[in-house]
């Protein structure tokens, strides 16, 4: 997650959706804004155009693309729009994870004319609060660019659209393919061999599952593997919409499945980030990272980077084999930037191949989106994330994207740190936590 990120990330990531810390409550109103400096010092909208009324030469560019990655992927997209266009992009960096947190407050301040955010309920969320300009001039350029599955994901509630797709990550297992060779270890296609493996792992010396979660949201990714892996993908969407209920033998046995690997995973998890545990496993202290694709953001010496090997979640049940966890990362206009129609403009170009390959140049950790993306540059690593998504019968955002803001940030982050740390979680708890939550809707 992501990013959530991504996330994340994926993340507020989150976003998520990389990617996210423990967030506060995503549900206060405009009197929250004097607690949110940070955003509110370095950003806001451009006007909509000249005193003439001629079209606006500038915008302003809201990121969380904090990472060194990242950050040079949008600067590129950037540069490439103006070089082609004349137009001026001011960008606003803000810290990934601040980014995601004080998203909400953002949005009701003063805003830039467009953001980096995430596809799915976290779009959604936002549509549905008025807070976001609908983009349906821009998808009647981009539109063929795009599947049908990337349209859906990029649907508001009203049936507009809102959302431009750069890319998307697929989570899975990675891991130092030189290792596994020294060692002789061999993919893991079920949950036993799976475990298995760890207990081999282990007793070479080696941390079998390399684990984060001092920020809350990566634990969110093994929650959901295993779920949609033992009760299938359309469990997970339902959980994540509250049309299931938390407190059921279904839920519970996903925590009871997750025990089986508490023991393999790192023991500093509550105290790491993703990028600490990316450090991990390219010194070969740990077997196996669960995380997205932008793991490998971290592994700036090319000879580690193509030593990087993937292989998706294990086979748990029938149900779950074909679902794949690949959030998709992109952007939205505000409320504010939709009266400027240069923010239009470079939304337009990021749903290109042209904008989509300029942002791939710096950052190949991840998939384009659109349809005639350049692949030829594509390294096996590339090749096989990419035959993952395209071969997935169903793709899911990851759960802080697809569940309601406040219960993923508020109730599941607490409740995983809670599980990871002695094993215990209590559903009933869960439940009724989600029933006043999404009452409140």
């Amino acid at each position: 997650m992501a990013t959530y990120h991504p996330r994340s990330s994926a993340g507020f990531g989150g976003a998520g959706m990389d990617r996210r810390t423990l967030l506060k409550s995503l549900g206060v109103g405009a009197a929250g804004l004097a607690g949110v400096p940070l955003l509110a010092a370095c950003t806001g909208g451009s006007a909509p155009g000249s005193a003439s009324g001629g079209a606006s030469k500038s915008l302003t560019f809201g990121s969380g693309a904090s990472d060194a990655v990242p950050k040079a992927g949008y600067k590129a997209v950037t540069d490439a729009f103006t070089k082609k266009s004349g137009i001026t992009v001011t960008t606003n960096t803000v810290a990934h994870n601040d980014f995601q947190n004080k998203i909400n407050n953002y949005l009701q301040g003063s805003p830039d004319d467009t953001f980096t955010w995430f596809a799915g309920y976290r779009t959604q969320y936002y549509a549905g609060k008025g807070l976001l300009a609908p983009i349906d001039d821009v998808w009647e350029k981009i539109g063929p660019n795009f599947s049908d599955a990337m349209k859906k994901a990029s649907t508001g509630p009203d049936g507009k659209m809102y959302f431009v797709p750069n890319y998307n990550y697929p989570w899975g297992f990675f891991y130092r393919k030189s290792l596994w060779t020294s060692k002789g270890y061999e993919i893991p296609t079920t949950f036993d061999a799976l475990k298995t493996l760890c207990a081999k792992m282990k007793g070479d010396g080696i941390i079998p599952i390399e684990f984060a979660d001092k920020d809350g949201w990566p634990a969110m990714g093994t929650f959901d593997y295993i779920n949609m892996r033992q009760n299938g993908y359309q469990f997970h969407m339902d959980l994540a919409a509250h049309k299931e209920s938390w407190d059921q033998k279904k839920v519970s046995d996903v925590f009871d499945t997750w025990k089986a690997l508490l023991p393999f995973q790192n023991p500093g998890a509550l105290g790491m980030t993703w990028q600490d545990s990316a450090k991990s496993l390219g010194a070969k202290k740990s077997g196996m990272y669960l995380l997205g694709s932008f793991v490998t953001q971290q592994f700036t010496d090319k000879t580690t980077l193509a030593d990087i090997g993937f292989f998706p979640f294990p086979e748990i049940a029938m149900e779950g084999r074909d679902a794949v966890e690949a959030p998709i990362d992109g952007l939205l206009l505000s409320k504010k930037g939709g009266q400027n129609q240069a923010a239009r403009d470079f939304m337009a170009f990021m749903g290109t191949a042209e904008g989509q390959n300029a942002y791939a140049a710096v950052d190949p950790s991840n998939i384009a989106t659109v349809k005639g993306a350049d692949t030829s540059s594509f390294t096996p690593l590339n090749k096989t994330c990419a035959e993952v998504i395209a071969n997935a019968k169903s793709i899911s955002q990851f759960f802080d994207r697809d569940a309601l803001p406040a219960m993923a940030n508020n109730v599941m982050i607490p409740a995983l740190q809670t599980f990871i740390k002695d094993g215990t979680v209590d559903v009933k708890n869960l439940e009724a936590q989600a029933k006043t939550l999404y009452a409140a809707q």
